[in-house]
């Protein structure tokens, strides 16, 4: 009886690789989040600054869990994605008077008026991403809410 375990065929690892959702996935994310990091690089932001700035833009302050939710980040991820952007005075953090235990995240004037700086670059660069994928953009937007 052999003690070597049993190796996987270059075939089957090259299979894998090939049909790989997770991999497919994140090689895309990475890609995109360089392409926008890029873009926005001029506006001192990542793409993840971004996305979270955009999530606070709404008429009334949010609280975190479903900042966390829309952003697919625990809530540690999220408070530590939020203090470079409150020493920039871009976001504020409050106790909900509701709930004393519970914060409220509040887009800053500072922070409105950076993410109205800022969606224009991400209209453009998202413009040109998508474009070449015409129809199928819509099936994949959809198809990775599925997948969320």
């Amino acid at each position: 009886m052999s003690t070597e375990p049993d190796l996987l065929s270059f075939e089957t690892t090259q299979r894998i690789r090939d049909a790989c959702l997770c991999l497919h996935a994140q090689r895309a994310a990475r890609a995109l989040a360089r392409t926008f990091d890029e873009a926005l690089r001029p506006l001192d932001l990542t793409n993840g600054q971004f996305s979270l700035l955009n999530a606070l833009n709404r008429p009334s302050p949010a609280a975190m869990s479903p900042v966390a939710s829309l952003l697919a980040m625990d809530r540690t991820t999220l408070t530590a994605a939020l203090k470079p952007l409150e020493r920039r005075g871009l976001v504020a953090i409050e106790k909900d008077p509701k709930d004393r235990r519970g914060k409220l995240l509040i887009l800053t004037p500072e922070g409105r008026a950076l993410l109205a700086r800022a969606a224009p670059v991400w209209e453009r660069v998202h413009a040109a991403i998508e474009g070449p994928l015409g129809a199928r953009a819509a099936d994949l937007r959809q198809a990775l809410r599925d997948l969320a």
